[in-house]
C-alpha cells in the first residue's frame, strides 16, 4: 500500500490517480477529503499531519508526504515524520529552495528541517525538488475570466516552471520503482519562460488575446500577503525577480526518470484552459 498525503492539492490528486491506475492499493489522506475527492477503489483517510493521529496506517510500503505551508511554518518536523518511519520508503515534495536558498527561513530552512527528519528515520528516502509550478498561473484566472487581463512582477524574468502532472509522475516512479533511495531531484520544465509569456501561452489556450500589466515589486508584495506569510512572500519575490543561476538552470532529472520531456508551460496551459476562459 501507498499513502499519499496532501491527495486533493495539484500534484497528489494527479499521483492517486496514477498510482491507482498502475494497480497500486492507495490512502489518500488530507485534512477534509472524502469519498468524492477521490477515485473509486481509493481510500479516503481525513487526518492532519499536525499533531500524531492513530488513523494514519501501521504499515505501508511508502509513503508521499507534503508538507502544507502552514505545518512547514510552525510544525515539528520529527513529530510529522514518525507516524512514516516503519514505512518502506518516504518520498518527500520539498523545494529547490533548500540548496538555492538555505537562508530564508520558509524556502530552505524549513524543508530543510524535514529533510533532516527523513534522514533520520531511518526508512529508505527521496527528495523532490522542484522550483515554481506551472499552476501558481491559476492565481490569474480570475482576472483572465473578468477582463482578460493578468498582473504580474519582474514580467520579462525567466524560469523553467514546472508542470505538477510531471512531479506526480516522478512522485509515481520513485514511489514503486527501485533505484531511487537517497536520492535528490531538481524538477523543472524544459524551458525558460517569462511572467509576460505565460500569459501570451494562456491567451493562445483560450484563443484571446491576454494584456499583460506589470506590477512593482510592491504592488506585488501587498498582494501576495493576504494569502502568504510576508517573509514568504519575501523570499518569493526575491527568486521571481533575482533568481539565482541554479534556479534558471534547466534539470534533466524529470526527463532522466521518465524518459520524456517535461512538460511546456503551453502545455500545461491547454490542459487546464477552461480555468481561464
Amino acid at each position: 500500500m501507498i499513502v499519499v498525503t496532501g491527495a486533493t492539492g495539484n500534484v497528489g490528486r494527479t499521483l492517486v490517480r496514477t498510482l491507482i491506475e498502475e494497480g497500486q492499493e492507495v490512502t489518500a489522506v488530507a485534512r477534509r477529503i472524502t469519498d468524492a475527492d477521490v477515485p473509486p477503489g481509493v481510500h479516503p483517510l481525513a487526518a492532519d499531519l499536525s499533531r500524531p493521529s492513530g488513523e494514519l496506517p501501521v504499515e505501508a510500503d511508502a509513503v508521499f508526504l507534503l508538507i502544507g505551508g502552514d505545518l512547514m511554518m510552525a510544525g515539528d518536523p520529527t513529530q510529522v515524520v514518525a507516524p512514516f518511519a516503519d514505512y518502506g520508503r518516504i518520498v518527500l515534495l520539498s523545494s529547490q529552495g533548500v540548496a538555492t536558498r538555505p537562508d530564508s527561513p520558509s524556502h530552505g530552512q524549513a524543508l530543510a528541517a524535514f529533510e533532516q527528519a527523513v534522514m533520520a528515520s531511518g526508512t529508505d528516502w527521496t527528495f523532490l525538488r522542484p522550483g515554481g509550478f506551472a499552476s501558481n498561473a491559476f492565481a490569474w484566472a480570475p482576472s483572465v475570466r473578468a477582463s482578460r487581463t493578468i498582473a504580474a512582477p519582474f514580467g520579462d524574468v525567466g524560469l523553467p516552471v514546472v508542470d505538477p502532472d510531471d512531479i506526480a509522475a516522478v512522485a509515481a516512479a520513485t514511489l514503486t520503482q527501485a533505484g531511487h533511495e537517497k536520492a535528490i531531484y531538481d524538477l523543472t520544465g524544459p524551458a525558460l519562460t517569462t511572467p509576460r509569456q505565460r500569459a501570451a501561452a494562456i491567451g493562445a489556450a483560450i484563443g484571446e488575446p491576454v494584456t499583460f500589466r506589470e506590477q512593482t515589486r510592491e504592488e506585488a508584495h501587498a498582494q501576495m500577503s493576504t494569502f502568504m506569510p510576508a517573509q514568504v512572500a519575501e523570499t518569493t519575490l526575491d527568486i521571481l525577480g533575482t533568481p539565482t543561476v541554479r534556479e534558471q538552470q534547466i534539470s534533466p532529472d524529470v526527463e532522466k526518470i521518465l524518459g520524456r520531456a517535461p512538460a511546456t508551460f503551453a502545455d500545461w496551459a491547454n490542459r487546464n484552459l477552461e480555468a481561464f476562459r
